[in-house]
């Protein structure tokens, strides 16, 4: 009860963005006021927050404002994408320190753990702190997951990773806790920790990678799934008249959505000249980057592929709301950015055609506010939650 009574107060501060006083604490979370006093002496004693000056509210004594310790204790971020991995340092209250993005340089597993372990070194050397102030390392990787083993399993996009213990290898190779997670998931985690909703938020997360993926939100918290794989969307189809899929249908995300599936729509169009280019993801990433380019300066054959692309996003979109009715749709990833404008043009019709629930009420669309890195802040901030956020399971007594 203790430790259910500390995040509580911790996570009331960190809401609060402007500290709140012991009495306000108290009114907030509903303990009282001898409970937040010896709270808030220990966390005081313990560095995680700190008295931030007095304020005058009326008659009687000033009331002392506490805040997060935002040097107390950072979290290390780390997206892996199979074309660019990104590395975001954070202090207590979520804020980007210091931040790096490194090209992926081999899907040879060894290769990258040596890359992420160096670079992770890199990033708290160059913010000036304590080693031992960093409560740990998030790390975002594509999934499937077996999340209880800390593996990564097959991911489409990283040919060679088959079963890699990433979790453990990389703990030994830092000697810093590592937190191995979806990248949608800690997408949303971010987006949660950032997006300041209300407490009963509720949203579907669209993961625009390498790889298309989902992830929700239900009253505030990250809905993982039984295996902590939610979101496994590629194989849902939205275009029955689509490209084969290596699963046997048509037209499945997989296929259609990816930024690989519309850059070879883009290039079968006549968009670009000569032959086509690569598929890996450097050359993906560089012919996606012209395509979104010629479409903001009117190209139409560019505009026309990709607004045929969101018409086939909102099909997916469509499903995921109509079965999990939720009260909006965030959109965000290391792809995002450069379809923002059309795709917010675009989708809200779309989806308001296909919506069940159309009749009486329409569902907000909007970017993440966390921005391409959302995955990397994510995952940093998985890291945070574990030591700010109250969570019921800390009521449990174990056998």
């Amino acid at each position: 009860m203790g430790d259910f009574n500390q995040s509580v107060i911790l996570e009331a501060i960190r809401l609060s963005g402007e500290g709140l006083s012991r009495i306000e604490l108290a009114e907030a979370t509903g303990l009282s006021a001898q409970t937040v006093t010896n709270i808030t002496r220990r966390l005081i004693e313990d560095g995680l927050i700190a008295e931030a000056g007095r304020i005058i509210n009326g008659p009687g004594k000033p009331r002392i404002t506490l805040r997060l310790n935002a040097g107390s204790h950072f979290s290390v971020g780390v997206h892996l994408d199979p074309a660019v991995m990104t590395f975001v340092l954070l202090d207590l209250t979520g804020r980007v320190v210091e931040r790096v993005t490194k090209r992926t340089p081999d899907k040879d597993p060894r290769a990258i753990v040596d890359v992420m372990a160096r670079t992770i070194d890199e990033l708290i050397q160059a913010a000036g702190i304590d080693r031992g102030l960093v409560a740990g390392v998030g790390v975002a990787a594509p999934g499937p997951l077996d999340a209880e083993k800390g593996t990564v399993i097959d991911p489409p996009k990283l040919q060679g990773w088959h079963r890699v213990p990433l979790r453990g290898v990389l703990e030994e190779a830092t000697g810093l806790p590592v937190t191995l997670e979806k990248d949608t998931t800690a997408a949303v985690v971010g987006e949660l920790w950032t997006g300041r909703g209300p407490a009963d938020d509720s949203f579907v997360f669209v993961y625009l990678g390498t790889g298309i993926g989902a992830a929700l939100a239900r009253d505030g918290e990250v809905v993982g799934g039984s295996s902590r794989n939610f979101g496994e969307v590629g194989h849902i189809v939205v275009d029955t008249e689509g490209p084969s899929c290596s699963c046997g249908a048509r037209g499945c995300v997989e296929v259609v959505c990816t930024p690989q599936a519309i850059v070879e729509q883009a290039e079968r169009a006549g968009v670009f000249l000569g032959d086509s280019e690569g598929t890996d993801a450097d050359s993906v990433d560089e012919r996606f980057t012209q395509l979104c380019e010629r479409a903001a300066a009117g190209d139409e054959v560019a505009l026309h592929v990709l607004r045929e692309a969101a018409k086939r996003l909102a099909v997916l979109i469509a499903a995921l709301t109509n079965v999990l009715d939720v009260d909006r749709v965030v959109l965000g990833g290391p792809f995002w950015s450069r379809l923002s404008d059309l795709y917010l043009r675009e989708l809200p019709e779309q989806l308001e055609q296909r919506s069940a629930t159309r009749a009486i009420r329409s569902l907000p669309i909007a970017g993440t506010v966390v921005g391409d890195d959302v995955g990397a802040v994510g995952a940093a901030c998985v890291v945070l939650d574990s030591v700010l956020t109250p969570r019921a399971s800390h009521l449990l007594l174990e056998a």
